[in-house]
């Protein structure tokens, strides 16, 4: 093997990932330990090296350019691993340690996942985690990010899909609504109801409800003047404050069916899932803080 980089151009792949973190020359040379103007020709370096402008400057700021945006993907995730590959062979990951960055759906994640992180930190104290809570879906390597789960897998040949779990889905209404409009016992009796739509944020498209019908599986398509997106607990709330019916994941109701401030309807008709699924990168050296944690979900999660 030929040697293709020098210290110095390590070094400089360092500083420029560090600029592109933050956003400055001044705030990455205090990070490095060295003076703005060394970040700031090393960079320029680089730049004339590989023939592109990677930072567009302006006397305040410095911002990636498309190129530079591409560049720092891929040195980002190949300075990680060399990170990685350098503590596993000093024996420094004996223990899971570091920082583990994770992107769950909103529901999921108040419902299923946050719960089960101070047992995780009590297993693995050495691991710190930091949990984006939103229903968008993430650039892994652009934002950093180990395990994301998802209600379904992502086309991306880049990435792992594991199944986590089928989670059950439950038609809702507060005895209040069902007085007043009447207990549904059919499918058909859906269209005589306030029906609750709920919008993927991505598409604008609206969520069938699902349903057994004897032996056949049914979407429906049901029709309501009130509708939200984004956050599935909307639809809940809009719900328990007499709005109409709704489908959503038992998980997030069971409290409220046990009381009473809910009330499951259809329920011939109900035995439908949907499948989360937990999402990471394809990588040779998988740090152990994401081993674990994949390890320690598969083992909690209800399947």
């Amino acid at each position: 093997m030929q040697r293709t980089f020098d210290d110095l151009q390590l070094g400089s792949i360092e500083l420029f990932c560090l600029a592109a973190e933050a956003g400055s020359f001044t705030a990455a040379a205090l990070v490095a330990g060295v003076t703005p103007a060394a970040v700031s020709r090393s960079v320029s370096r680089m730049e004339e090296r590989l023939g592109v402008r990677l930072f567009a400057r302006t006397t305040r700021s410095v911002k990636l350019t498309d190129s530079g945006r591409r560049y720092y993907e891929e040195c980002r995730q190949a300075l990680a691993q060399l990170v990685e590959a350098q503590r596993e062979i000093m024996g420094q990951q004996q223990e899971p340690s570091g920082t583990l960055r994770i992107s769950i759906p909103t529901t999921y994640g108040h419902h299923r996942i946050l719960p089960l992180l101070p047992a995780f930190r009590e297993r693995f104290p050495l691991v710190k985690v930091e949990s984006h809570i939103s229903n968008r879906n993430i650039d892994f390597v652009g934002e950093g990010y180990d395990i994301a789960i998802r209600v379904r897998a992502i086309p991306d040949s880049g990435l792992i899909a594991r199944h986590l779990e089928d989670a059950a889905l439950v038609m809702i209404a507060s005895p209040d609504y069902l007085k007043r409009a009447g207990v549904p016992q059919t499918l058909n009796d859906l269209k005589h109801h306030e029906c609750i739509q709920y919008e993927l944020p991505s598409s604008g498209r609206r969520i069938a409800w699902l349903f057994n019908d004897n032996s056949e599986q049914r979407e429906i398509l049901a029709e309501g003047n009130f509708g939200c997106s984004d956050d599935v607990l909307g639809g809940v709330t809009l719900a328990k404050h007499g709005a109409g019916l709704f489908q959503t994941y038992r998980f997030i109701v069971e409290k409220e069916l046990a009381d009473g401030s809910l009330v499951e309807i259809l329920q011939p008709y109900g035995g439908r899932s949907r499948p989360f699924t937990l999402l990471y990168p394809q990588s040779r050296h998988m740090p152990l803080r994401v081993r674990a944690f994949i390890d320690f979900l598969v083992e909690q999660i209800p399947r």
